[in-house]
């Protein structure tokens, strides 16, 4: 299993920035792909970016040229750089490590509120 801990969210003004970071732990978080979703109130929890062990990444439209994922697998964490941060991007971000062949894993961190002030 792969034990996470986000931290880095907070209160930002409209076109500011925020860097959320998950830590984790065990001896697969290199061999997972790893993701960051977000659910707002009232929503269901969307992905808003994820990254290969091998480092290919996707992001959804709406965080498209604005916020960036990466992973740094000696230190076991994982990032999201977000830049012009906008209202509708305020949630609680949560951290996904999932691996789909065996052995299987499906892991998620408890979650760092990110507020947006317009």
């Amino acid at each position: 299993q792969v034990q996470l801990v986000e931290s880095g969210g907070g209160l930002v003004q409209a076109g500011g920035s925020l860097r959320l970071s998950c830590v984790g732990s065990g001896s697969l978080f290199s061999l997972c792909a790893m993701g960051w979703y977000r659910q707002a109130p009232g929503n269901q929890r969307e992905l808003v970016a994820s990254i290969t062990s091998d480092g290919t990444t996707n992001y959804a439209d709406s965080v498209k040229g604005r916020f960036t994922i990466s992973r740094d697998n000696v230190k076991k964490t994982v990032y999201l750089q977000m830049n012009g941060l906008k209202p509708e991007d305020t949630g609680v971000y949560y951290c996904n490590a999932r691996r789909t062949i065996i052995p299987r894993l499906d892991n998620w961190g408890q979650g760092t509120q990110v507020t947006v002030s317009s």
